[in-house]
């Protein structure tokens, strides 16, 4: 019997499974909704809905530069070890060579994309099937440079910290050591002037706090301690600043005199930690067993 559009969309809201598998159900059962989702249980495709209320917060981060594009994404998986699995690697490729060609700008977007698979969507679902944890697109970012800029991507412990710089002028190792600054010193800033104002007014009001606590400053002139202040704040928000953190290969110099002396500049990075910011589940092990055990 003819399966229509509407059915299949039925189907896979209910069991999050893939658009062809769904249509592949209801066929082989006449249209029947109830026994599509059990045809699906039984041949392990229905398993991305039952496996929502688990946290991801394992999996890695990946870059893929083409041409004056590129993409950084982190997807997450349960464990660590699944995301060393073939299956895994394979749906991250897909996932940013996907993006990379697309002008998405929402992990909805993204995952509304086209794959071999149907949509991107259909790929992470049919990759739960198949290897049994819950997989999600957490986030990712496109960037572009224009032809006298420079893409510098880094990638550490396998995936697990990566790191994209655009830079202005000098050459690709210059944007690559950037990027590998980025990833090592966890800068937040660029430079002060890319610095939001309330991040400056905080630090302002905490070193004001501190000073007006000091009794041996509290004699001094208003302007020296206007000057005070302003010294601790620059020193207290300088490592938050790429440009004024010491650079990573040669201590002796800045990263800010660094780019001045390869005449580049950095216009933008992003770095993804997997896991940043997921409350993980703190499994007790001890407690598992007891309760198996009753």
């Amino acid at each position: 019997m003819a399966i229509s559009a509407k059915q299949v969309k039925e189907l896979r809201e209910i069991t999050s499974a893939g658009m062809m598998d769904c249509k592949k159900a209801l066929e082989a059962c006449d249209g029947d909704i109830k026994k599509a989702i059990d045809w699906l249980r039984e041949n392990g495709l229905a398993k991305a809905a039952k496996k929502e209320s688990r946290i991801a917060a394992e999996g890695l981060g990946k870059i893929v530069v083409a041409d004056n594009k590129a993409v950084i994404l982190e997807v997450n998986s349960e464990t660590d070890f699944v995301a060393k699995n073939d299956k895994f690697l394979e749906l991250l490729a897909t996932a940013a060579e996907t993006i990379v060609a697309s002008d998405a700008a929402t992990v909805e977007e993204a995952l509304a994309l086209a794959t071999a698979e149907g949509t991107l969507n259909d790929t992470f679902v049919n990759a739960v099937a198949t290897i049994g944890e819950k997989i999600t697109l957490r986030r990712f970012e496109i960037l572009t440079k224009g032809d006298d800029e420079f893409f510098g991507a880094y990638t550490h412990q396998g995936g697990r910290i990566v790191a994209v710089t655009v830079v202005k002028g000098g050459d690709a190792q210059v944007a690559k050591n950037m990027a590998m600054q980025v990833a090592s010193m966890n800068p937040s800033y660029i430079s002060r002037n890319y610095m939001p104002q309330e991040v400056v007014d905080h630090e302002r009001e905490v070193q004001v706090a501190l000073l007006e606590k000091d009794e041996k400053l509290a004699s001094k002139p208003e302007k020296v301690k206007a000057g005070i202040i302003e010294g601790r704040i620059s020193k207290s928000l300088q490592d938050m600043c790429l440009v004024d953190q010491e650079y990573f290969l040669d201590s002796d110099q800045k990263c800010g005199q660094y780019l001045k002396a390869n005449g580049a500049e950095v216009v933008k990075f992003v770095k993804y930690v997997v896991g940043e910011g997921i409350e993980k589940k703190d499994d007790n092990f001890a407690a598992e067993v007891a309760a198996m055990v009753k």
